[in-house]
């Protein structure tokens, strides 16, 4: 039950994530994107024409942590071999104009960080 609910209100603000991306003219390409090494919550062209990898963390109050220190080196590393996978699945190719961002979601404050970190 704790786990369904966990996921509920993970799509609930992944959904208002992209729908913030896409008032900022993002296209959406994909959602909750998974391969053998793991997930991204998003995939979208940015209106400069960067691929972005998206990575949406919430947080119900500045209690429980920043939701940006919440993307750590591991999670960046998964996240890293993801979007590879995803660029020679899509593209035949790692040489790509990419980039990682997180959309951090803090009670009703969304920021959306470009380029938060390098590939790993």
């Amino acid at each position: 039950f704790v786990e369904i609910n966990k996921r509920s209100v993970g799509t609930f603000y992944e959904n208002l994530a992209a729908r913030y991306l896409e008032n900022q003219n993002v296209m959406i390409l994909e959602r909750n994107y998974r391969n053998k090494r793991g997930e991204i919550d998003l995939i979208g062209l940015d209106p400069d024409g960067w691929l972005i990898f998206v990575e949406v963390k919430y947080r119900s109050s500045e209690y429980s942590g920043n939701p940006l220190a919440a993307v750590d080196e591991r999670k960046q590393w998964i996240i890293s071999k993801v979007a590879a996978g995803y660029l020679m699945t899509h593209y035949r190719s790692l040489d790509v104009k990419c980039r990682f961002d997180v959309v951090g979601i803090e009670g009703s404050e969304i920021r959306w960080i470009k380029n938060a970190f390098e590939f790993r």
